[in-house]
């Protein structure tokens, strides 16, 4: 019952976030170089990046562990983790001193990858409980 498009996707997800969070955390440095960032700004800012990361192992341990062993409350443990990595994805995507273009851009693939993600694994729950 295991899903192959959910662990794939867990997989893909994990060298994605990767990619975003030295992204982002590059774009933070150069935008603090750059434009006239507030001292008092940047640090909640990098403080959302950091708290990102540390959700974001658990959330995907717990996914591939619940999709492969085919169990509910590991899966339901990273669906939640999603959601508490959307609302910081979203901070930083709408919330954040300074937008770039970029910023746009990879937090819409994040947010989309996310999206899929949790569809897939409401799936997966509900053919495990069945």
């Amino acid at each position: 019952l295991s899903s192959l498009p959910l662990q794939i996707l867990l997989y893909v997800n994990g060298i994605y976030y990767i990619f975003y969070f030295l992204a982002t955390l590059a774009m933070i440095i150069y935008k603090s170089q750059v434009f006239s960032y507030p001292d008092d700004l940047l640090a909640p800012d990098l403080a959302v990046l950091f708290l990102m990361a540390v959700l974001e192992v658990p959330r995907l341990y717990l996914g591939f562990k619940g999709n492969l062993t085919e169990a509910e409350a590991p899966l339901g443990l990273s669906l939640g983790l999603t959601v508490a990595s959307v609302v910081l994805s979203v901070y930083l995507l709408l919330w954040q001193t300074y937008v770039l273009w970029a910023d746009v851009l990879l937090n819409a693939l994040l947010l989309a990858a996310y999206g899929l993600e949790s569809g897939l694994k409401v799936t997966a729950i509900a053919a495990f409980v069945s």
